[in-house]
């Protein structure tokens, strides 16, 4: 049997990094309005100059010299990205073009916001299982930052600009093993983008925390797994009180759950990705441990992947 396997992962986060007492200066809003609503201390934004390839490009790299590949041997890339550098061509093409990349393997965007990383996952280890490819390049990418309205006080500190890359590889090994993705359009008005952010916060939060602790309910039973054998819980990176909640739903300790949303802020589809490699490099996941993943963004799109690492 074919499973599709990570073999490396990398991240990028621009240089520019604002503080909530930086916002303060920005808008009407304090540190402590936003820490104890959302626990995001600071977040990063991307140069004048710096595109959403330039951040994918950066955290590519990276992933490919931790997979110990050549960029070459890359035929298929995915990027999730809600902040393309254009409408056309995608990211993902602009990306093979920057990494050098002349064997003609397929190249596409997935726009599914801060689901994106997890329907992108999703999406290469089926091009893997069925044999289409063999070594796939998956990263979220955001410049979210462009698409705040700095009039909106409640939402335009929660949100920062990253990327995150994981290479993945046919293997006999066991990897990604279990995937489930939901959507459901009808939920669309609460969180959007026409052109810049609104959201209701309330209304988010409620759906959030019951959609992902139903998700990963469903790819635990594909495995017959009880949550208890999590090692760790690698969810999307959108607000401390989701991810708490949804870790009691679980049952799980807050010690199984890497959090890095006081850095990053809520990155959409890079969140999981950021955070996935900065467990992977601090060491805290280790061969042979259960990793779930899980996600839920503006559409409203949601999902989980449960990964033997």
């Amino acid at each position: 049997m074919t499973y599709s396997k990570i073999i490396g992962t990398g991240s990028y986060l621009p240089a520019r990094v604002l503080t909530n007492y930086d916002l303060e200066k920005m808008v009407e809003t304090s540190h402590d309005w936003i820490f104890t609503r959302s626990g995001i201390v600071e977040r990063c934004f991307a140069a004048d100059n710096e595109m959403t390839s330039d951040l994918a490009l950066n955290a590519s790299r990276k992933a490919i010299e931790a997979a110990g590949i050549s960029a070459d041997e890359i035929d298929l890339i995915i990027v999730a990205t809600t902040s393309p550098d254009m409408p056309f061509p995608s990211t993902a093409c602009i990306l093979q073009d920057k990494l050098g990349i002349k064997n003609g393997g397929a190249a596409f965007d997935m726009q599914a916001v801060c689901g994106g990383f997890v329907y992108a996952l999703n999406t290469a280890d089926l091009y893997i299982r069925g044999g289409q490819a063999k070594t796939a390049l998956v990263v979220g990418a955001e410049v979210f930052s462009r698409l705040l309205d700095w009039n909106d006080r409640t939402t335009c500190v929660l949100f920062g600009d990253g990327a995150g890359a994981v290479v993945l590889r046919a293997s006999e090994q066991p990897g990604i093993v279990a995937t489930k993705l939901h959507a459901d359009g009808a939920h669309r008005h609460m969180l959007k983008s026409d052109p810049l952010v609104s959201m209701d916060g309330k209304a988010v939060f409620k759906f959030a925390v019951k959609v992902l602790s139903e998700v990963v309910e469903e790819v635990l039973e594909q495995q017959k797994m009880p949550g208890t054998d999590i090692d760790w819980l690698v969810p999307h990176q959108a607000n401390i009180r989701i991810i708490e909640a949804t870790a009691k739903k679980l049952g799980l300790d807050m010690d199984n759950v890497v959090v890095t949303v006081a850095k990053h802020g809520n990155t959409s589809a890079a969140s999981i990705p950021l955070a996935l490699d900065t467990a992977v490099r601090d060491g805290r996941i280790k061969a042979g441990q259960n990793i779930l993943l899980e996600a839920v963004g503006g559409g409203f799109t949601w999902g989980a992947i449960l990964i033997k690492w």
